[in-house]
């Protein structure tokens, strides 16, 4: 790691002086004492994940530094993942470390060294990089909240949205917005913000307001593995149209059956836009149930865990006639899960996989005229 140093600059005269107390602190150690050993400061950094700041100071009157811990040094370097300034020099010590009545602890000759920016994360697995790091954070539809944390920590970001429970209308969250509020100049927060519907850097138009600046902000979406798993690329020149398979879905009807996976393209059938899947004959000359499964095995790898979610919906023949409505979950020729929904209105499902790399989805039942629809049907990397 490079590390240069920042405007912040130790006291070289014996008067007290203070340490930082600042975000995203991750660690400390001490060094050897017997110089101001700042060489061995950098390299402990260096050896810390995340860090790009140290600051390295002497403490007095500690008890533990000076008589307890084995490194017998009270030359502290204390490690941090964002960068910090002088006016974060606030620890000017005061505790009572030796029994009273004892001098109190007091700092000298701290000390600033910052790298030239923050380290630039890798992609958390299932992900993938959308716009940042700019100026802007996101103000985008579809919002599910956000969640401070405790440094500017991309994989964290990526478990809370990977975690984060479903938008009973939106479902589960598919994007995430990293940004660093400085408030006059100062790292003050790290925000993780999510979304059920991915946006992109057109609404990354929040850039602060007052002493408040958005800094390092970042948007990643996560990979679908299911592709066009809404529909919405079946092929239609007009207002309505249907058919058993197309280049991203293939239906299957039971043997003797007709029609009895299809996709359609008309709005009041969906879940969002214009694609949904149907299982159960779509012209209901019988009541056999189909399977639908995307054309190609999955681009998933062996070991992983995943999640099937989807929404699906069963009230087109009302309440007496889709009470017998059912579908299955079906994971490389095994089922997971048997839903018997009954008479219901759009529902997301989620469930729990593993794979064993390309693997293969199906979605089984329907038995007209208990139609069963789907739509926005997703695998995601847990």
């Amino acid at each position: 790691m490079l590390i240069v140093p920042p405007a912040l600059q130790g006291q070289s005269n014996p008067s007290n002086d203070a340490s930082i107390e600042g975000t995203a602190y991750l660690t400390y150690t001490v060094v050897p004492n017997s110089t101001y050993n700042v060489d061995a400061c950098l390299s402990f950094c260096n050896t810390v994940p995340g860090c790009v700041f140290v600051n390295l100071y002497y403490k007095f009157n500690n008890e533990l530094l000076d008589f307890v811990f084995n490194e017998q040094s009270n030359l502290k370097c204390a490690a941090y993942a964002d960068i910090h300034t002088a006016a974060e020099k606030t620890n000017f010590g005061g505790q009572q470390s030796y029994p009273a009545p004892g001098p109190l602890t007091f700092i000298q000759q701290s000390s600033g060294f910052a790298a030239k920016a923050l380290v630039e994360p890798t992609t958390p697995d299932g992900y993938s990089l959308v716009f940042g790091p700019t100026g802007g954070a996101n103000n985008a539809p579809d919002y599910m909240g956000f969640v401070f944390i405790d440094k500017y920590d991309v994989e964290a970001c990526a478990q809370i949205c990977n975690t984060r429970q479903a938008d009973p209308n939106g479902g589960a969250c598919e994007y995430f917005n990293i940004w660093r509020a400085v408030v006059s100049s100062i790292p003050t927060t790290y925000t993780c913000a999510l979304y059920f519907i991915p946006a992109d850097n057109s609404t990354a138009v929040n850039f602060g307001q007052g002493d408040l600046v958005v800094t390092f902000s970042c948007g990643y979406k996560r990979t679908n593995f299911v592709v066009d798993g809404g529909f919405e690329g079946f092929p239609c020149s007009s207002s309505f149209c249907f058919a058993a398979s197309y280049s991203k879905w293939i239906g299957t009807s039971a043997r003797g059956g007709v029609l009895d996976a299809t996709i359609f393209h008309l709005a009041p059938y969906a879940h969002a836009g214009n694609g949904v899947g149907l299982l159960g004959s779509a012209d209901g000359t019988n009541s056999l149930p189909g399977t639908l499964t995307p054309a190609h095995p999955l681009a998933t790898v062996a070991g992983k865990n995943y999640t099937i979610n989807l929404f699906s919906s069963s009230v087109f023949s009302g309440h007496q006639e889709e009470a017998g409505s059912f579908f299955k979950i079906v994971w490389n020729g095994q089922t997971i899960q048997t839903v018997c929904p009954g008479f219901s209105d759009w529902t997301f499902y989620s469930f729990a996989v593993t794979g064993i790399g390309n693997d293969v989805l199906a979605i089984h039942g329907g038995a007209a005229p208990a139609w069963s629809f789907f739509d926005d049907i997703a695998v995601f990397e847990m």
